[in-house]
């Protein structure tokens, strides 16, 4: 990753509140900044937008009154208002601004307690940005902040840019000295042919050979396990697996995304569904890849 901050999405809204939770959270864990960003419509090339001074400094002073009341209860995260055409390319300007490690954008809008939404602007994030893209929730800003990240989660695979995932996933623990938690989910889903006994010792099998390499990458006082899901699909593994009130999963982006760009894939679409904690996209190669 290029940068080192937290940078959210906030909008004025319970998701924008559950952003501003989960990235306060995320930037007292990794001991770093977090810059709130409002994206204002540009008037630039948009006929609908009236190009009147009085009304854009309206919208202005309103926005920034947003995040006045907004960051009250946080002191030392810094507030932001930008303009752009679109409110994902406005974010994407925004992370390379203040250098992100992690996007942060709210996914409630009005789905259940604890699940996630997408909306159209975190559904064009998670296909095209090129820094890691942390989903919040509804609900997230209810989360107690002094849980802060009790553990990391990382749903592992075998397929090119799990390497990039897995170095993330250390680093994040290291900076957080937060437990991490390698997830398989092979063996579940599997068509009726196929030997999901085998499968699973498998995927066991896997999943102890990365923990035993991440072992080594880890200081000693960071704990670290390995999991492996069981159930009728992924939505049934990952709903029977304990999660942690704060904690984080982290997925690695499609195989289909072009180099440092998202693409939520079908798995992970589906391990979001069910997932009831904060869901981290990280792109399939880094800056520093190969």
């Amino acid at each position: 990753m290029s940068g080192d901050r937290v940078v959210v999405g906030y909008t004025a809204t319970d998701a924008g509140a559950d952003a501003l939770a989960l990235g306060a959270r995320l930037g007292a864990a990794l001991e770093t900044s977090v810059h709130v960003v409002v994206i204002l419509p540009s008037a630039q090339g948009n006929v609908s937008i009236p190009s009147d001074a009085s009304y854009d400094r309206l919208v202005e002073d309103t926005a920034r009154g947003w995040l006045r009341d907004a960051l009250a209860p946080f002191p030392g995260i810094r507030g932001h208002v930008r303009y752009a055409a679109d409110v994902s390319d406005g974010l994407v300007a925004a992370a390379e601004e203040f250098g992100a490690a992690v996007l942060v954008v709210g996914t409630g809008g009005g789905g259940p307690r604890g699940r996630h939404r997408l909306g159209t602007t975190a559904e064009e994030l998670v296909h095209s940005a090129p820094v890691p893209v942390a989903l919040a929730p509804e609900g997230a800003r209810h989360v107690d902040p002094s849980v802060g990240l009790p553990r990391i989660t990382t749903a592992i695979g075998t397929r090119p840019g799990a390497d990039v995932l897995l170095d993330t996933a250390v680093a994040t623990a290291r900076r957080a000295h937060a437990p991490l938690r390698l997830l398989s989910l092979a063996g579940v889903d599997l068509p009726g042919r196929v030997d999901a006994g085998l499968t699973r010792l498998t995927a066991q099998a896997h999943a102890q050979d990365v923990l035993d390499t991440v072992r080594g990458s880890l200081p000693a006082e960071i704990e670290a396990e390995a999991l492996v899901g069981a159930g009728s699909d992924i939505e049934d593994a990952v709903s029977r697996i304990d999660w942690l009130p704060g904690e984080v999963a982290l997925v690695g982006s499609s195989r289909l995304a072009q180099p440092r760009r998202l693409f939520l894939g079908s798995t992970a679409g589906r391990i979001l569904r069910a997932l009831p904690v904060p869901m981290i996209v990280v792109p399939r190669t880094s800056e520093t890849s190969s």
